[in-house]
């Protein structure tokens, strides 16, 4: 099967995110040493046809338990994540198509409505206003047809607690956006779903994040995807944009911050490193944040009033963004 090792991982500037290369390992039952991550990939394939077959779900903690059923024992979860990830590389297929998911964190909140197709809920609606702390990002969900739109854009959001400002804000109907929370890096179904909503619906898609390296790179696997996926396509919309909070926004609106500490400064000289963040913005934000060693939270505009993020702040970078 084709190897994950980091050797193997390249960045194509055609298809803008990370893949695999030629590389290849193999596992032979002969082979004492890999007797037992076969029989655990074995088991695995098993069990994932097992719940397609009954149209059921399950997590990646659910797994991880239930081998220990069949006695099949991993270590712990990490382990058997592993072997799940052998088995999407083998097949060329993510697991959400075998009805793994993670634990859903994340959520959506706009005027869209879709149609499940999930057993027992077929054809049922739903508009993606119909709750107040938004709609979880679940199986149901992420697999359903997208059926009325009248949103013009789609802006991810990092953060909870803005999210939630921007539904009582109403920034769906101001803005005329899809709101989706990622709850930090953006779970694979989350990072789909955004890509299905610019690819079908052909809605541009802005990112908020904190002002600091971390949030540069949940923006980044958002659009370019990260390097644990290369062996996967289409988890990333690559001409989504991160509109903030920029360094440059944190000397513009003197927003109170934090200094950078020792780790924050080493992940800034990697990120120089990655070739993703080559381009004239990424670059010109990494150099001001090792020059002001500062970082911003998306709070921090709370100091000049609740709202002024979505009457000030917003309606600005929507326009810097319509100009990049």
């Amino acid at each position: 099967m084709p190897s994950r090792s980091i050797s193997n991982i390249r960045y194509d500037d055609k298809l803008r995110q990370y893949i695999l290369g030629g590389k290849n390992v193999r596992r032979s039952a002969r082979n004492i040493r890999h007797i037992r991550p076969f029989t655990q990939l074995i088991w695995a394939a098993y069990f994932v046809k097992e719940l397609t077959q009954q149209n059921r779900t399950s997590t990646l903690r659910d797994v991880f338990y239930s081998a220990q059923a069949f006695d099949v024992n991993f270590i712990d979860q990490p382990e058997s994540d592993s072997i799940l990830t052998d088995l999407e590389t083998v097949v060329g297929r993510a697991r959400e198509e075998f009805h793994v998911f993670p634990e859903e964190r994340s959520a959506i909140f706009g005027d869209l409505t879709i149609e499940y197709t999930v057993p027992g809920y077929e054809g049922k609606t739903l508009n993606l206003t119909s709750h107040p702390d938004g709609v979880m990002i679940g199986p149901a969900l992420t697999s359903a047809e997208f059926k009325e739109c009248k949103a013009d854009k789609v802006i991810a959001i990092e953060k909870g607690a803005l999210f939630t400002r921007f539904v009582e804000e109403r920034v769906h109907e101001r803005f005329k956006a899809i709101l989706v929370q990622t709850a930090g890096q953006a779970p694979r179904a989350t990072r789909a779903l955004i890509r299905r909503l610019n690819k079908e619906l052909k809605l541009p898609v802005i990112i908020l994040t904190d002002g600091d390296p971390w949030g540069m790179h949940i923006a980044m696997v958002i659009v370019s995807g990260s390097a644990n996926a290369a062996h996967l396509r289409e988890l990333n919309t690559p001409d989504a944009k991160w509109a903030g909070v920029w360094a440059t926004d944190i000397v513009d609106y003197k927003l109170p911050s934090d200094p950078l500490n020792d780790l924050d400064v080493k992940r800034l000289y990697e990120l120089k490193k990655d070739p993703r963040y080559g381009s004239k913005l990424w670059r010109r934000e990494i150099e001001t944040f090792l020059k002001i060693r500062k970082k911003a939270e998306q709070e921090a505009f709370s100091r000049y009033g609740l709202t002024f993020i979505v009457d000030q702040y917003l309606p600005r970078k929507l326009e810097e963004v319509e100009e990049m």
